[in-house]
């Protein structure tokens, strides 16, 4: 097996790797909310959750990968040593975050490492500005979005069963949820998953194994299946914060937070906008709480989410250019 074979190889490994902690680490964001309400128990959850993540193989497009594989990182500078920096920077920062239960962004932790280690070889120069804005921007925007759909459908459906008796309501929801959760899960695979396939297409382009770049159909089924395996894993510390630290949830409330972020993360992948699971879910279990009250969000737990998603990029770009200057001083370019 030649070098740039063995070395192609290994980084689609290292790729596949990192979406398996990518759904490990997100777990959480698919399933907190069914598990909070009840409506079922983690271990039938996460098998609910994974098979809709690899579902969403089939038929969403590849508009997120082709943002991540060509739209973020000038293509000129980047080499094995560039993603392999990158991925691990994504990869240590999630176990970091995953050991201390905190719900980070493992795509920003990811396009953070990318970029981290690209700037640490060609400078800031390296990063495409359109990508960037689009990315930056929908760090403040897709929260917010899943906040305001799942307050316009927390209302929507407060007027809508207003006459019902709450056992009623907690009935219809509990069937609802099952729905809601798949579409969440099918919304979390095509956004998440299409990122790692854009890095693995960035190693077989960069390696001259595509003529052009393109997402090859045994890339979607790998990421996706990658993804699923993560989130049967689940990663149970942050099903916690998730589930019941930022607010108290019924299935009313789970079905109203996982439709809002279903339909926020549909939303992005179809304009080929990678965004955070982890902050449009966490923006949507908020928007629920809100509609009962503003006292009823732990707004203490919150703040503390929303540093970390804060110091997200810039500790995984960190980490990334850091192993990116070790592995040059072996000879890696």
């Amino acid at each position: 097996m030649d070098t740039i074979l063995l070395a192609t190889v290994a980084l689609i490994a290292v790729a596949l790797v990192f979406d398996f902690i990518n759904g490990f680490h997100d777990a959480a964001n698919s399933i907190a909310t069914i598990v909070s309400t009840r409506v079922l128990t983690p271990g039938k959850a996460v098998i609910w959750a994974a098979a809709f993540n690899f579902l969403a193989a089939f038929g969403f497009g590849t508009a997120v990968a082709s943002t991540i594989g060509r739209g973020m990182i000038d293509l000129s500078v980047v080499t094995s040593t560039v993603i392999f920096g990158g991925l691990m920077g994504a990869i240590i920062w999630d176990l970091i975050t995953w050991y201390v239960g905190l719900p980070t962004s493992s795509s920003h932790a990811l396009v953070g490492g990318y970029a981290g280690a690209a700037i640490a070889k060609a400078g800031f120069g390296s990063l495409i500005a359109s990508g960037w804005s689009k990315t930056l921007m929908f760090i403040v925007l897709a929260p917010m979005i899943g906040m305001g759909f799942a307050l316009i459908l927390s209302v929507v459906c407060l007027w809508l069963f207003k006459g019902y008796t709450p056992w009623k309501v907690d009935r219809w929801f509990r069937h609802l949820q099952l729905l809601s959760a798949a579409l969440y899960s099918l919304g979390h695979g095509t956004n998440d998953a299409q990122k790692t396939m854009g890095i693995i297409a960035g190693v077989l382009f960069t390696s001259g194994y595509l003529a052009t770049f393109y997402i090859p159909f045994w890339v979607i089924m790998a990421a996706h299946a990658a993804i699923a395996l993560g989130t049967l894993s689940g990663g149970w510390r942050i099903v916690h914060t998730m589930g019941s630290k930022i607010t108290k949830l019924q299935p009313f409330g789970g079905f109203a937070a996982e439709t809002a972020g279903a339909a926020t993360l549909f939303l992005a992948s179809n304009f080929g906008i990678p965004v955070s699971t982890t902050h449009t879910i966490t923006g949507a279990i908020i928007g629920v709480g809100a509609t009962k009250r503003l006292s009823a969000v732990r707004w203490g737990v919150a703040q503390q989410i929303i540093w970390a998603w804060v110091l997200t990029i810039p500790a995984s770009a960190a980490i990334a250019a850091l192993t990116y200057v070790v592995l040059t001083r072996f000879g890696l370019r």
